[in-house]
């Protein structure tokens, strides 16, 4: 099976060979969070995956989150632009190193059950607490930190 490795700020890390507009969706209902856990290397993430060509990046977050998760979802607002280049994706099918490239949307829940798909083993709705205890890379952690504590948006600094 072809996995995914996630590295941030790693001297052993592959170097990037690839950048790959990417969007995702953060998802609240009802004072929970809508994650998926990932089937290529077992760690939670809210939906999101690369943009395909012809769509917007909007459209990507919907699409994305809706395979993923089964939930269909309308973006409200923008979390963030995350674009740290010492955070590089390893997907071993292909040997592609991506450097992150990715933004988060807001998005409301519209309808869909929560459902998992061949991306995704277990998807489901966490409060903030309990996201603590999941596995998932500290880019992902970062991404979901920000979007629960700020209203306006990340743009990662200048220099980083």
């Amino acid at each position: 099976m072809a996995r995914r490795i996630d590295y941030y700020d790693d001297p052993d890390a592959p170097k990037a060979n690839s950048i790959r507009p990417s969007a995702g969706a953060f998802v609240q209902r009802e004072g929970k969070i809508l994650l998926i856990q990932r089937s290529d290397n077992g760690n939670w993430s809210m939906p999101g995956g690369a943009q395909d060509p012809g769509e917007s990046l909007t459209r990507t977050a919907v699409r994305e989150t809706l395979e993923e998760s089964g939930v269909h979802v309308r973006v409200t607002g923008l979390v963030g632009i995350f674009t740290d280049p010492r955070h590089v994706v390893h997907y071993t099918s292909n040997d592609e190193v991506r450097q992150e490239f990715t933004v988060i949307y807001r998005a409301d829940y519209v309808d869909g059950d929560a459902t998992e798909s061949d991306e995704s083993t277990h998807v489901g709705w966490f409060t903030a607490d309990e996201i603590v205890e999941l596995r998932m890379d500290p880019s992902q952690r970062k991404r979901l930190e920000w979007a629960v504590s700020r209203e306006e948006p990340y743009i990662d600094p200048e220099g980083d």
